[in-house]
């Protein structure tokens, strides 16, 4: 993997590019007009999008389509510390569709503890929860 790095203006506004072309813009959450996310606030986009593909892969492989998933990411900071890493990382995973919250719930199980790669690296430095919804219902 290779990732490409242009600034834009005369602040913290970057593009970034990986090997086939594909934008996204960062820039520095405190200023007035942030023109893309944080560096931080990719690390939970990531964590996001990563155990997602996997929670979408495990349910295809078991014939399982979903109508909708969504996660809620909260990163917790310590306040002052520098560097200023994670400490908490939390996860709602809703998914709707024909589906038992047993399977979903191994679904996220499996991601988590196993293949998602962005929550391996990450636990290192946090300490990772999540809770699974299925259908408007609670499971974990």
């Amino acid at each position: 993997m290779k990732i490409f790095l242009k600034r834009l203006n005369d602040a913290y506004h970057f593009e970034t590019k990986n090997e086939r072309g594909d934008i996204v813009h960062l820039d520095n959450k405190s200023e007035e007009n942030p023109q893309g996310g944080s560096p931080m606030d990719l690390l939970l986009r990531g964590i996001a999008g990563c155990s997602s593909i996997d929670v979408v892969m495990i349910l295809k492989k078991q014939k399982i389509e979903l109508e909708d998933l969504q996660v809620e990411v909260d990163g917790f900071r310590e306040d002052g510390a520098v560097p200023n890493v994670f400490k908490k990382i939390h996860l709602n995973f809703m998914l709707k569709g024909d589906l038992t919250p047993q399977k979903a719930l191994r679904a996220v199980e499996l991601s988590m503890d196993k293949y998602c790669s962005v929550a391996k690296m990450l636990e290192k430095a946090a300490e990772i929860s999540y809770e699974v919804n299925v259908n408007g219902e609670a499971v974990k």
